[in-house]
C-alpha cells in the first residue's frame, strides 16, 4: 500500500540508506570504541563531511547510468550495455581531446555517438524483435573489444581542463546556500500545484500535514547535505549537473505526454497499441536516452578519475551496480513502475555500502556478497508487492 502513494515509493530505499548509515556512521565506531581499550575518542570517520563528499562523487557515476536504465526498466526491457557503452564514450572523449578537439565539442560529439549506439540496439528491439537481454548482452560485447581497440594500452589520461572541470570546479558556499533554498521553493510549489490540480479534477487528496511534512523533510535534506559539503570543500558542479539532468528525465518521464505513454507500455503494451501508442517508436527512444545517459556518465568519469579505464568502465562492477542501484531504488524489473529519483538514493545505497565496508576493512567478496543479498532482497520486495497490487 505504502508503494502505490506518490512519497511512499521513496520510504523504503530511505529506510535502508538510513539503516546503512545507522549501523557505519554510528554502531561501528561504538563498537570499536567500547572493544578498544586504548582509545582515546570515538571516530565518526562514515559521516565526516570528507567521507560524505567522497561519497556523493564515487556514486556520481552509478547514478548517471541508473538514471537511463530506469528508463528502460520502466517499459520492461533491460540494458546490459549501459557501461560497455559509457566506456566507448569516455575513451574515444579520451582520444578527442588528446587530438586538439576543443572539450566542449568532444563532448557532444560523444554524447551523439551514445546516442546513435542506443538507437541502434533499440531498433533491434523495437523492429526486429529481438529480445533486449540479447540485443544489449551482444552489446556489452562488442562495446568492451570496441574499447578495447580505442584503448591499445588499456589506460588513457584527459588532461582537457574543461572536461576535468566538471569534477573540480566546486560552487561558492553562498551559491550552495541559494540553490538549496531555490530547489525548495521549487519543490514547495510543485507539491502545493499538484495538490490543487486534484482538487480541480475532483481527485483524491493528501492531508495537509503530509503535503507539508514532505516539503519540510525535503528542505532538511537539502540543508543538511549543503551545510556537509560546505563544512569540508564545497558543492561540486558534479552534483549540481547530476541533479540537473535527473530533474530533467524526471519530468519527462512523469510530466508529458511522452512520459506517460512510458509507463503505459511497460504496464500493458497491448492496451497502449490498442490505443494509438506507438510502442515501437516509444521503445527506440529509451534505448536513446540509455546511450545519451551512458555518455554523459562516461564524460562523469573521466572528469572525475582524470582517465579513462577499461577496468573502470567496462571490465568492472558499474554496469551491475548501476542496474542494482536501478532496481534498489524500486524500479520494477516487470515494467510500469519507478522512478529516476529512486535511482539516485539507489546509487547512494550501492555507494554508502561499498564504503562503509572499505573502511571497516571488508574484503571484496564481502562487498560482492552483501550487494548481492540487498540487490536480491529489493527484487523480492519488488515481487511480492506486485503480488499484492494484482491480488486486490
Amino acid at each position: 500500500m505504502m508503494r502505490e502513494t506518490r512519497f511512499g515509493a521513496f520510504v523504503p530505499v530511505l529506510l535502508a540508506l538510513a539503516a546503512i548509515w545507522a549501523y557505519f556512521g554510528l554502531a561501528v565506531p561504538l563498537w570499536e570504541y567500547w572493544g578498544d581499550a586504548d582509545a582515546e575518542s570515538i571516530r565518526f570517520i562514515f559521516l565526516s563531511p570528507r567521507n560524505i563528499y567522497n561519497l556523493f562523487m564515487q556514486s556520481a557515476v552509478i547514478a548517471t547510468l541508473a538514471v537511463g536504465i530506469t528508463v528502460v526498466l520502466l517499459l520492461g526491457d533491460i540494458d546490459l550495455s549501459a557501461a560497455a557503452t559509457a566506456g566507448v564514450c569516455a575513451a574515444l572523449l579520451g582520444v578527442l581531446v588528446l587530438a586538439g578537439v576543443p572539450g566542449p565539442i568532444a563532448c557532444l560529439i560523444v554524447m551523439g555517438v551514445g546516442i546513435i549506439m542506443g538507437t541502434a540496439q533499440g531498433i533491434l528491439v523495437a523492429y526486429v524483435g529481438i529480445p533486449s537481454f540479447v540485443v544489449t548482452l551482444a552489446g556489452l560485447l562488442g562495446f568492451q573489444g570496441l574499447m578495447q581497440k580505442i584503448l591499445p594500452t588499456g589506460n588513457l589520461n584527459v588532461g582537457d581542463p574543461f572536461v576535468r572541470g566538471f569534477a573540480r570546479v566546486l560552487l561558492p558556499d553562498a551559491l550552495g546556500w541559494v540553490l538549496a533554498l531555490a530547489c525548495i521553493a521549487v519543490f514547495a510549489w510543485l507539491s502545493l500545484r499538484k495538490q490543487g490540480q486534484r482538487k480541480a479534477r475532483g481527485l483524491e487528496l493528501d492531508s495537509t500535514a503530509a503535503v507539508w511534512g514532505q516539503i519540510a523533510f525535503f528542505g532538511a535534506l537539502m540543508l543538511a547535505t549543503v551545510a556537509t559539503l560546505n563544512s569540508y570543500r564545497s558543492v561540486p558542479l558534479l552534483i549540481v549537473l547530476l541533479m540537473a539532468i535527473t530533474a530533467l528525465v524526471g519530468w519527462i518521464t512523469t510530466s508529458t505526454p511522452y512520459g506517460r505513454s512510458i509507463f503505459s507500455v511497460g504496464g500493458n503494451p497491448e492496451s497502449a497499441r490498442r490505443v494509438g501508442m506507438n510502442v515501437k517508436r516509444i521503445r527506440v527512444s529509451a534505448f536513446a536516452i540509455v546511450g545519451l545517459m551512458a555518455a554523459i556518465g562516461g564524460i562523469f568519469g573521466a572528469s572525475r578519475f582524470g582517465s579513462v579505464s577499461y577496468t573502470a568502465f567496462a571490465g568492472g562492477s558499474l554496469l551491475l551496480e548501476s542496474i542494482g542501484a536501478a532496481v534498489i531504488g524500486g524500479t520494477s524489473l516487470f515494467g510500469g513502475r519507478g522512478s529516476v529519483w529512486n535511482a539516485i538514493l539507489g546509487a547512494l545505497v550501492i555507494g554508502s555500502l561499498g564504503n562503509g565496508l572499505d573502511l571497516s576493512g571488508a574484503s571484496a567478496a564481502d562487498k560482492l556478497m552483501f550487494s548481492g543479498a540487498i540487490l536480491l532482497l529489493a527484487v523480492a520486495i519488488d515481487a511480492v508487492s506486485r503480488s499484492g497490487i494484482s491480488e486486490r
